[in-house]
């Protein structure tokens, strides 16, 4: 597939079919495409959880979502996954990298970056592997945990507390899906977000 024919045809499924798990090792290439991503001082500050087993992915889900949301009809598709990629950034990592001498900010001085790269660059990461997925013939959907629910997130899954978690990312074959209601906004057209020279 072309890399402008993944772009135009990937979007965000919330419905997979239960009955066909995705390999382990569909799963592996598709991360080994997203660590390609750019990073800022090549930190590389990101780190993934892959649960790709009944089990941990009925945890997941009952740590990061209330029991009275079962009736929730996104909630149900989306727990039909059979694979959940947890996508993590690592602040210290770049704090660490650029105060060695090669950067030179010793310090290691939060307020020295204008943005959170360590988590643009997961975020980067993410979009490969969304890329990759639409390539591989498959379907996902990103979102992300609930800040209250991190504490039981990261004690079920021994999460270390230097991590973030930016993102999930299910995984599987599609299912029928429903589209979402957001959709009928519309795309916005190139001349509704760009300007040249200036925004004057």
């Amino acid at each position: 597939m072309e890399l402008r024919d993944a772009i135009r045809l990937r979007r965000m499924v919330r419905s997979y079919d239960p009955d066909r798990p995705v390999p382990r090792e569909t799963v592996e290439s598709l991360l080994n495409l997203a660590i390609r991503a750019p990073s800022a001082g090549h930190t590389q500050g990101w780190r993934f959880l892959v649960l790709d087993d009944p089990a941990s992915c009925s945890r997941f889900w009952t740590v990061t979502t209330d029991a009275d949301e079962s009736a929730d009809a996104w909630l149900a598709r989306m727990q039909r996954a059979p694979a959940l990629v947890v996508f993590f950034s690592d602040r210290d990592a770049y704090l660490d990298r650029y105060a060695e001498p090669d950067k030179g900010w010793t310090d290691r001085d939060e307020a020295r970056w204008p943005v959170p790269y360590w988590h643009i660059d997961v975020g980067m990461a993410a979009m490969i592997f969304l890329l990759a997925v639409q390539e591989e013939g498959l379907a996902a959907c990103f979102f992300g945990i609930p800040t209250e629910r991190w504490p039981a997130f990261f004690t079920a899954f021994n999460v270390p507390e230097a991590l973030s978690p930016v993102g999930v990312i299910s995984v599987g074959y599609p299912a029928p899906d429903v589209k979402s209601p957001s959709l009928k906004r519309g795309r916005k057209q190139l001349a509704d977000v760009v300007a040249y020279g200036s925004f004057g």
